[in-house]
């Protein structure tokens, strides 16, 4: 371990890997407290299109994956309330959207495939600080944001119709979620992949919610396997020379099924 961390790829990873993992831990628990596992993965495949466009039009693609990504998640809460139609269909229509103008971008120069490869699969090991420091204002911004709104989005967690009563401006609310969801998702991207980027989104707040007794010690929980999670599989990647955003998965599902059968056994 102390070889690892005498490498400078290794520090920054460590220190990216950190900040996505406290990110994707407190977004996590909403997530699975909302059964929103399917709008995560659907806005992860749609951000192709927005790195493709990034690529394509010679703009930053992480930054280009933000803006479309926002621009999906409100589509998507748009069309479904507007349009009449379930917010999977709506998924549906945004995801096939956005994948096709990847593939479209893509076939039309083949000069960043090689590029584009580290998105779909991730590539923390070459994360730069520039994209360090995007993460580090990004994390800052929506944990800031998601703890502000804690108590609001918890009531519309459990009881919509409760919070419309309250005064809360739920579909404002809905909203704001779904722009905190999407920033996490791309700034996650270089960490693990867009192909696996939902993994982070889903599985720490499943394990913690085998255990948590309330709305906040299921975020700690969900942090902390976040935490142990990309850690523990960067350097198991960096041990066996494997994939690093396959080794997080991997290390994450580890601790999951273990915690399930820990919590069965108690």
């Amino acid at each position: 371990m102390p070889e690892a961390l005498a490498s400078p790829f290794m520090q920054k990873a460590l220190m990216a890997g950190v900040l996505v993992s406290l990110l994707t831990g407190l977004i996590s628990t909403f997530v699975v407290l909302r059964k929103m596992s399917f709008v995560g993965a659907g806005i992860s495949h749609a951000a192709f299109g927005g790195v493709a466009i990034g690529f394509y039009a010679g703009f930053n693609p992480l930054l280009a994956a933000v803006v479309y990504a926002v621009i999906v998640a409100i589509g998507i809460e748009t069309t479904a309330k507007r349009g009449r139609i379930s917010e999977d269909v709506s998924i549906g229509i945004f995801y096939s959207i956005s994948m096709a103008i990847g593939i479209a971008l893509v076939s039309l120069s083949q000069s960043y495939n090689i590029d584009l490869f580290g998105y779909l699969f991730g590539n923390i090991l070459a994360i730069t600080h520039d994209e360090i420091i995007l993460t580090l204002i990004t994390s800052a911004v929506v944990i800031a944001i998601i703890l502000f709104f804690l108590k609001e989005l918890f009531l519309i967690t459990y009881n919509e119709e409760l919070a419309r009563v309250s005064g809360i401006r739920v579909n404002l609310l809905n909203i704001l979620f779904l722009v905190a969801l999407s920033v996490s998702i791309v700034v996650s991207i270089r960490i693990v992949g867009i192909i696996m980027v939902s993994a982070l989104l889903v599985v720490p707040g499943a394990t913690a919610r085998l255990f948590a007794k309330g709305l906040r010690s299921m975020i700690a929980i969900s942090c902390a396997a976040g935490l142990v999670s990309v850690v523990a599989g960067l350097f198991f990647s960096y041990q066996y020379d494997i994939a690093p955003g396959a080794g997080i998965v991997l290390t994450s599902a580890v601790i999951f099924f273990t915690s399930l059968v820990l919590k069965k056994r108690g």
